[in-house]
């Protein structure tokens, strides 16, 4: 049975998928597949049509499992919830991996039909990054407190300490006060802009009641915070950093400085 015609495959394509699909030669019995989704960083999906002995398929030529080790480790796409995420997505949408190349063959001439598939499963296999980004959200307040506690003596450290005496109510609070120094250092961790909010807040309250403080932000990523929200932050907290991770060795060495005093 003879093939369908190029022009035909890409009505098809346009027709079951997007009208703005497009095919585009790169040589024999293979074509470029541009179609106008896109990862969550705006780059779009790297689809090639092709032939071999088997048939004709949709590839992704190991682009969805190279951008995934951008932010993952290899060996960790193959175990726990993100292998268990990706066999699922392998399973339902028929998907084969060889090598860490996804590829789906086109059933008869329905072209159309099984573009939409890979699509889908591409979409659903690179969101196995989303799961990395939520766990270092919820973990961040968690490594925050790890770190302090390595190298701060634990009875200099109060976790989510308010002042007892002013605040009952617990309205103006800060994630870490470390004391034993003529002026206590409070500590913020500071994932969201309501976070920075309220960390202005309770730090204006503390000098408006005149208590002697020096004052130390730490962020989960200080690029995600609203300039507006980050500009009155910054008015009333001494020392920053940008995110957690990468300024380790300094933080160590800034609080280490100031319980030295």
């Amino acid at each position: 049975r003879a093939m369908m015609s190029i022009d035909s495959i890409e009505s098809d394509f346009q027709k079951k998928v997007s009208a703005k699909i497009r095919l585009e030669s790169e040589g024999t019995e293979r074509f470029r597949v541009f179609t106008p989704f896109r990862f969550d960083d705006g780059d779009h999906l790297v689809i090639v049509l092709k032939k071999n002995k088997s048939g004709w398929l949709l590839s992704d030529e190991a682009h969805t499992y190279m951008r995934l080790t951008y932010d993952i480790k290899l060996k960790d796409l193959h175990k726990g919830t993100r292998q268990k995420i990706i066999s699922n997505v392998l399973t339902a949408y028929q998907i084969q991996e060889l090598n860490g190349e996804l590829i789906l063959y086109v059933p008869g001439d329905r072209y159309g039909d099984a573009l939409f598939t890979f699509v889908q499963a591409l979409i659903k296999i690179s969101d196995v990054s989303y799961l990395t980004r939520v766990r270092i959200r919820s973990t961040f307040k968690e490594d925050f407190r790890a770190l302090l506690s390595e190298f701060v003596p634990n009875d200099r450290l109060t976790f989510n300490w308010h002042d007892s005496d002013r605040d009952p109510q617990r309205y103006y609070m800060v994630d870490c006060r470390v004391n034993s120094m003529p002026k206590p250092l409070f500590v913020h961790a500071i994932a969201s802009d309501g976070a920075a909010r309220d960390a202005t807040i309770s730090l204006l309250q503390f000098e408006r009641w005149e208590i002697k403080f020096r004052s130390l932000a730490i962020f989960q990523d200080q690029e995600t915070i609203s300039r507006r929200v980050l500009a009155r932050y910054s008015d009333v907290c001494e020392k920053q950093f940008s995110s957690l991770v990468p300024n380790k060795e300094r933080i160590v060495s800034y609080v280490s400085e100031a319980i030295s005093i």
